[in-house]
């Protein structure tokens, strides 16, 4: 019998193993913890996961993650609406808020230009942000992307779409250190970078 393959626990080894970061031992561990807590618990998680997939959205405005359309942000009249601040992914979203120093709103690009990934301009909102400066109303879009060499390119590009519209283009300055992600960053230097903005 200690030759046996208990085909339930596998399985949900192989599902954890799915997870970015998680490697074999990892998922044996997570996989074995679900066994050891309470039925109720394995439910409360398997509910959760079910929950996030049904009921997080897009806001067909800035393409963050809601459970309402549109966001909160989007929708909160006290945001300075004239202020875009456009972002890579969700998760930065939440990093910058945490910051407690932006009043405007948001614009989620989902993603960034990388060719040789094949990732192309169509596949990212861009489209919807132009509109957003060209219905008016917006007086600075903020790129706040990564200071990586494919959000530089993809910031280069975003600053050659909205060049002939009537709006300041700026980024937050390097208190961001080359080749770093906004998700990782420290308060400190997320206070440094927003408050240190500069035009392009």
């Amino acid at each position: 019998m200690s030759g046996e393959t208990i085909q339930s626990l596998a399985h949900l080894k192989e599902q954890f193993q799915k997870l970015p970061g998680i490697g074999p031992r990892s998922a044996e561990r997570l996989a074995f913890h679900v066994l050891r807590e309470p039925r109720e618990y394995a439910a409360q998680l398997a509910r959760a996961i079910i929950d996030v997939k049904d009921k997080v959205i897009h806001c067909t405005t800035c393409y963050n993650l809601t459970e309402r359309d549109p966001c909160p942000i989007c929708s909160n009249h006290n945001r300075d609406q004239g202020e875009i601040w456009v972002v890579e992914q969700p998760n930065d979203v939440m990093t910058l808020e945490s910051s407690g120093l932006i009043h405007g709103v948001y614009h989620v690009l989902m993603g960034h230009l990388a060719p040789l990934e094949g990732v192309e301009p169509e596949n990212l909102t861009l489209d919807a942000l132009v509109d957003r400066v060209r219905a008016g109303g917006v007086r600075e879009v903020v790129l706040a992307l990564n200071p990586t060499l494919d959000g530089d390119g993809t910031a280069l590009h975003i600053q050659s779409l909205l060049g002939e519209l009537d709006v300041t283009i700026t980024r937050p300055a390097r208190g961001l250190a080359v080749g770093s992600q906004i998700e990782y960053a420290t308060a400190g230097m997320l206070e440094s970078a927003i408050r240190g903005r500069a035009p392009m």
